[in-house]
């Protein structure tokens, strides 16, 4: 998420002077470049870890604050929302055993936070989307406590000048305003590294470009967001949406958002790419810079370039460039975002071979994208593996492919090339590209939890069906089983009781009316659905009044003509309601004292759902 020594954008001079450095940077990047000051010749590869917090109920935990400091390893770092944490893999040369020792190093961390977590009745979880997560762990109390965290969301909402807006649409569909960048949170990725030489930079990014949605379409692992069965990897979608400040207006603008597959091939050098990101997004984030990276260079130093690495840090570039320093010595190198955390660390670890022995083996024919294939067929592919996974049809060197069916016959093949040119031990890519082999054959994580969720939906609430889940995923990932022997999830088996909330068992598919309605309408509606509450709504959605079973009776009953009748007459105008954060026990109490069968759950004065008897006798016999 960037560096901790941040500035806001209210101190001019601050701005002013982080602009002059931005334009030094490039100019300093393109004179290294011309005098191959750039290491050529060398393939390092590298990983960042993010994680999932929960606690005892497999809901998210809060206290990534206090488990990073009984960690206490510089490895590890805050994520935005406190149920998140990032490792940062040390890089190793690409060769040999390299994806051992990543793997050791990786499940040597993982044990270290676990180990620490346990202490705090917490467990780690790898996902794309967290299933337990809800709207209550979106609110900004869940925000981690760090000045950088606040300076971002301000400035980014401050940008937006609205809420954010979400619509995403899947199998089911997700429409709902938020004012702050914590649906961000929801996003937990396996972000891999690649050290490309200079030389090949623009060939190998429109590469890694292409081949995003094949890969997209075998490693998708988030098919649910908020209970809603959406896209199968809705990250996508999600991180897209949630930090999107462009401005809605009446006028048809051509914008790019700072989450981007791009709109072309990139040509030139890796600096055109960077002088693309600066001309199309505004600066966030700033910070004071002692150093001027075109002196450092005159004097024979190698540049850390920082103004262009904290901007290039607020482009969210699903393959996104990257140039760095190390032992002295400059480098750049191509960060891929797209893939999600889990399901195990074998799958990530298999996932990460197929990228690199792609990546390395690359055919010459793809050595200009331009020649081979339209830029629009890989955004494409790219957006319809995130929809749709390994059932996506895909356009391939102008010919449309099944997404299994290219994998199986010609990437899988260029990457067992790739990694016998990058001589990594035979045993490893065999074991890794192998687990990809069968999981085309068998299930992705997406389809794992999809599965399960709509069999467990049969028998148990959603709230309950997505704990499930995530109880089951921590099992596997315990046992480090690669996702396509993952069993189904059976539904015995003890879940913690817990103080639940009333926005764990309340209805959300709601049937409402209008109060300037005909009530007749009103009361055949409740007949023929067969529900004894009704919530009344006015013109802007908000709760206004409630039919029951009650007023049915009554307008039934009603000896004079009463085929004109509205809801308004008819109806209960002083409703008792509910929040979705109040807990259950609470809600009961209410619905006792007050001798009523239901109450309707208001959000910010919107209706968001509706608890009533049934629905408490299904939470006590849980």
């Amino acid at each position: 998420m960037g560096e901790h020594n941040l500035k806001n954008l209210v101190n001019e001079k601050i701005r002013s002077d982080f602009i002059q450095h931005l334009i030094n940077d490039i100019e300093a990047l393109e004179k290294m470049l011309k005098k191959n000051l750039i290491e050529s010749g060398n393939h390092r590869i590298g990983a960042e870890q993010e994680f999932c917090l929960v606690n005892e109920n497999w809901r998210p935990a809060k206290n990534s604050g206090v488990i990073l400091n009984a960690i206490n390893d510089n490895h590890f770092t805050t994520e935005l929302a406190q149920y998140n944490l990032e490792i940062n893999l040390d890089p190793f040369e690409l060769k040999g055993d390299c994806f051992q020792k990543v793997s050791k190093q990786l499940n040597s961390l993982l044990k270290k936070a676990k180990n620490e977590a346990e202490i705090f009745n917490s467990k780690i979880v790898l996902t794309g989307i967290l299933p337990t997560i809800s709207k209550t762990e979106l609110e900004l109390d869940f925000l981690t406590p760090q000045p950088r965290y606040w300076a971002l969301n301000n400035l980014l909402t401050s940008a937006k000048g609205a809420d954010f807006r979400m619509y995403i649409k899947g199998v089911e569909e997700l429409s709902i305003s938020h004012a702050s960048v914590l649906f961000e949170a929801c996003n937990t990725s396996f972000q891999l590294h690649l050290q490309i030489s200079p030389e090949d930079f623009i060939s190998s990014y429109n590469w890694a470009q292409a081949i995003s949605g094949p890969i997209m379409s075998i490693t998708t692992n988030s098919p649910l967001l908020i209970g809603r069965e959406l896209w199968c990897e809705t990250r996508i979608a999600l991180f897209q949406q949630s930090i999107d400040i462009r401005r809605q207006s009446y006028v048809l603008k051509d914008q790019e958002p700072r989450v981007s597959f791009g709109k072309k091939w990139a040509t030139g050098s890796i600096a055109e790419i960077f002088k693309d990101d600066i001309a199309q997004h505004k600066i966030i984030l700033t910070k004071e810079i002692s150093s001027d990276s075109l002196n450092e260079l005159k004097n024979g130093g190698i540049p850390k370039l920082q103004a262009l690495n904290l901007h290039n840090g607020t482009v969210y570039r699903w393959n996104r460039p990257c140039y760095g320093t190390s032992g002295g010595k400059a480098h750049v190198r191509i960060e891929n975002r797209y893939i999600p955390a889990g399901p195990s660390t074998l799958d990530e670890m298999a996932n990460f071979a197929l990228w690199v022995g792609l990546m390395i083996g690359r055919p010459s024919e793809f050595d200009d994208m331009s020649k081979i294939m339209d830029f629009r067929d890989a955004k494409s592919n790219f957006i319809k593996a995130s929809r749709t996974g390994r059932e996506s049809i895909l356009i391939w060197k102008g010919k449309p492919i099944t997404a299994n069916e290219l994998l199986s016959t010609e990437l899988l093949p260029i990457a067992h090339e790739g990694l016998k040119k990058a001589k990594v031990n035979d045993g490893d890519r065999l074991q890794l590209l192998g687990i990809i082999e069968d999981r085309l054959n068998g299930q992705t994580g997406s389809e794992w939890i999809t599965k399960n969720y709509r069999f467990l939906k049969n028998s148990v609430r959603k709230d309950n069906a997505l704990r499930l889940i995530t109880r089951a995923m921590y099992k596997n990932q315990k046992k480090n089983i690669p996702v396509h022997r993952w069993p189904k999830i059976k539904k015995e088996g003890y879940l913690k009781q817990e103080a639940h909330l009333v926005s764990h068992i309340m209805t959300t598919e709601l049937y409402t009316v209008q109060e300037h309605d005909l009530a007749n309408l009103a009361t055949q509606l409740m007949l023929w659905k067969k529900i004894h509450h009704m919530p009344v709504e006015n013109g802007s959605g908000k709760l206004t009044g409630l039919l029951t079973w009650t007023h049915i009776q009554k307008f039934k009953n009603h000896k004079n003509d009463n085929s004109k009748l509205k809801v308004t007459d008819i109806m209960q105008k002083n409703v008792i309601v509910t929040t979705p954060r109040t807990e259950i026990t609470d809600a009961i109490k209410t619905m006792k004292k007050n001798e009523i069968g239901c109450l309707p759950v208001v959000d910010n004065k919107d209706l968001v759902g509706i608890i009533t008897i049934k629905d408490v006798i299904s939470f006590d016999n849980d």
